[in-house]
């Protein structure tokens, strides 16, 4: 009993270093958007986020191979986290951080709602349209679309919109992973088809300059960027969703919006204001209704 009980803490206090690092993730990127264009740093972050995935997978003994049948999703999935990470550097090249990290991590799971009833081809039931409603207000409020919409081409938020599209995509891919083989062993050959795909628009001439300027800060948040954040915290989320359950560990990543608003206050000094806010409490309650139909889902 002790046992276990000691093990649910562990579980605990890793998913809230998780959750954090995944937020803080997004200031981490704009450290990094200074150093080099969004397609060399989105290639350098792949780079390294595979070859940790090395590491980690021969540490947990886990199988490299997947079957054929899932090549095919493998190099969608693949074009779509290439599409996701130049996205997301581009979005905080040009905008803030922690609004991105509010308004990407809100809307990803409430577009992925909406995308997952549209294959299904299943009507919303009234719980499920009022989440939806309400996740389409947040976005409208995040998107500060009623009061400056042309906002939406200068403060990076279309990049962040899209960023979060191609991600409730991917996310339909990914999910399919553990049929194919393990899901590390997945996310370990989208990561290096991933690596290839942008390494054909960056190219070796921006890679070399960017490296040569590289100091003490883009090294450690590079490391962040790949190793702890994507390599480590999402392993453990993967870990943690096999022992304690889907619905108990995505429940954390309310945590992600927050994190991402004190890391780039903390950090970068950006100054939260009130529709980032009032945007992300909505989202969030959009995405607390939404999560309480996420069983009828499962089945589909």
């Amino acid at each position: 009993m002790e046992e276990r009980a000691a093990e649910n803490k562990l579980f605990l206090v890793g998913m809230i270093l998780s959750m954090t690092c995944w937020g803080i993730s997004w200031t981490s990127g704009k450290i990094l958007s200074h150093y080099g264009d969004p397609l060399t740093i989105s290639f350098l972050r792949f780079a390294l986020t595979f070859v940790s995935l090395i590491f980690i997978l021969l540490l947990m003994k886990e199988k490299l191979s997947i079957s054929k049948n899932g090549f095919r999703d493998l190099a969608i999935a693949s074009v779509l986290i290439s599409m996701y990470t130049y996205l997301f550097f581009k979005g905080v090249s040009i905008g803030k951080a922690g609004a991105g990290g509010v308004l990407v991590t809100v809307l990803n799971p409430i577009l992925t709602y909406a995308i997952t009833l549209i294959v299904a081809k299943r009507k919303p039931t009234r719980n499920e349209f009022f989440g939806l409603a309400l996740g389409l207000v947040a976005g409208v409020v995040l998107l500060k679309l009623t009061t400056e919409a042309e906002e939406i081409f200068r403060a990076g938020n279309i990049y962040y919109l899209f960023a979060a599209i191609s991600w409730s995509v991917l996310s339909k891919f990914t999910a399919k992973g553990a049929r194919y083989g393990s899901s590390l062993a997945f996310s370990f050959w989208m990561y290096g088809l991933g690596t290839c795909i942008i390494f054909l628009f960056s190219g070796i001439d921006s890679t070399m300059t960017t490296l040569s300027h590289g100091d003490f800060t883009f090294w450690g948040n590079l490391f962040f960027s790949a190793t702890i954040t994507t390599s480590l915290a999402t392993t453990f989320y993967f870990v943690a969703t096999s022992k304690i359950g889907a619905s108990k560990a995505s429940s954390f990543i309310f945590m992600v919006p927050f994190s991402a608003a004190l890391g780039s206050w903390i950090f970068l000094g950006e100054v939260i204001e009130m529709h980032t806010i009032v945007g992300g409490i909505l989202g969030i309650a959009a995405v607390y209704i939404l999560n309480k139909k996420e069983k009828v889902l499962a089945t589909e």
